[in-house]
């Protein structure tokens, strides 16, 4: 009896998921330089990918973290806290770099595109001010708006509750929490599809001919971005396992930096970074609350946008810049990115509240924003997968650090 020869599409479902989206990523460029006209057609399958993400992300995060609070038993240790310290660390870091590059290689702009619309925040201050309430948002409203400061907030509060709770009460939190994973791997499995839509879509958006005009100040900002990922972040890889980083850098950028390039939204992203803190073999407890905290304050990359795209504006206007000047704005742009909202373009309407330290007008500083959104296409893609994928890294290291436990690079 002759066993029938696998089909073509039956070996593509045979295959890993990472190389499942490689061809999801390929066969979209195809798309976008072959039939430009037909990308409009399925960008529906991105639409629907981030939606769905979206969609699951916040229930997700509510139950898993009640879930593991409320099970959680009494002496075992989350490590939080030294992902927190990494989560500070590597924005400031990166801040610094941006800093650093640009002293080194000034980029200059054209400031002449129109204002662009929108209210910046007033201040550092009220930044964290509207971090602050963001915590006491109504569960609902916080559920309803992705506002993932409020979701962990009473996500932590009904936890702590529970665990005085029945057995029966905690295994039933325990089980939703169980089939909402089941959901968010249904939708990862359509992540080829979604990545095909995402990439043809974004390949035949209009104005991408725009980017030839920025790319001295595009080389910069990606390649401040790609020197924290490749060099800054090993180094504080390695400083918490003291063995090669790299194996679990490139796992996480693989894994979660490609999805957050395309879907360019941190929150969107969650899932996919929750997933792999499974197969990495982390504990629960520690991931279900470190992921979504990352996607709200872990912005390397907003970090660097911020600080780029604000001496990039300072040295146009002749603006000198002293060093102290300097580490204020990295001090500055690393507290503004920590109020970033884990959607796309979120750090540039903090550029005139950076822009204000050198005394450059609002409506310069809204120029300024206006060429952000013209080189969002590239900017803020890179800036997500650097943010979505250090969330992972530094939860990964933290955390392997803390227990001594091997991570399981092979599952990744």
């Amino acid at each position: 009896m002759t066993t029938a020869t696998p089909t073509v599409f039956q070996r593509v479902l045979r295959m890993s998921l990472i190389s499942q989206i490689a061809i999801g990523l390929v066969l979209g460029v195809a798309l976008a330089l072959i039939a430009p006209g037909a990308t409009e057609s399925v960008a529906l399958l991105g639409d629907l990918f981030i939606a769905a993400l979206k969609a699951v992300a916040p229930i997700l995060v509510f139950v898993l973290v009640a879930a593991a609070i409320a099970n959680h038993k009494h002496g075992q240790p989350t490590h939080i806290r030294p992902v927190l310290v990494l989560y500070l660390l590597g924005t400031f870091a990166a801040a610094l770099v941006a800093v650093l590059a640009s002293f080194a290689f000034p980029t200059t702009l054209v400031l002449d595109a129109p204002a662009a619309s929108g209210t910046p925040p007033g201040g550092i201050l009220i930044v964290l001010k509207n971090l602050l309430l963001s915590a006491v948002s109504n569960p609902v409203k916080a559920l309803m708006e992705a506002n993932f400061i409020g979701i962990l907030a009473w996500a932590i509060g009904l936890g702590i509750a529970l665990r005085h709770a029945g057995e029966g009460t905690r295994k039933v939190l325990n089980d939703l929490a169980g089939a909402v994973s089941q959901i968010v791997h249904v939708v990862i499995r359509f992540a080829p599809l979604g990545i095909f839509g995402l990439v043809a879509a974004t390949l035949g958006e209009a104005g991408l001919d725009a980017l030839l005009g920025y790319g001295q100040l595009l080389l910069m900002i990606v390649g401040c971005m790609l020197f924290v990922a490749l060099v800054v972040n090993p180094l504080f890889v390695f400083w918490k396992l003291r063995t090669n980083p790299y194996p679990l850098v490139f796992a996480c950028l693989r894994e979660s930096g490609v999805t957050a390039f395309f879907t360019r939204s941190s929150a969107a992203n969650i899932p996919i970074n929750l997933e792999l803190c499974r197969r990495l073999g982390l504990h629960e407890d520690t991931y279900a609350i470190s992921i979504p905290l990352g996607a709200t304050i872990n912005m390397a990359g907003a970090a660097i946008t911020i600080s780029v795209m604000t001496l990039a504006a300072a040295h146009t206007l002749g603006i000198p810049v002293d060093f102290p000047t300097a580490l204020l704005l990295c001090i500055v742009s690393s507290l503004a990115a920590a109020g970033v909202s884990g959607v796309a373009g979120g750090s540039l309407l903090l550029i005139p509240m950076a822009t204000a330290l050198f005394g450059i007008e609002a409506d310069v500083a809204m120029q300024v924003v206006a060429i952000g959104f013209v080189i969002s296409v590239v900017q803020d893609s890179a800036e997500t997968a650097l943010n979505s994928s250090t969330d992972v890294l530094f939860t990964a290291a933290a955390s392997a650090a803390a227990t001594g436990e091997a991570l399981n690079l092979d599952r990744a």
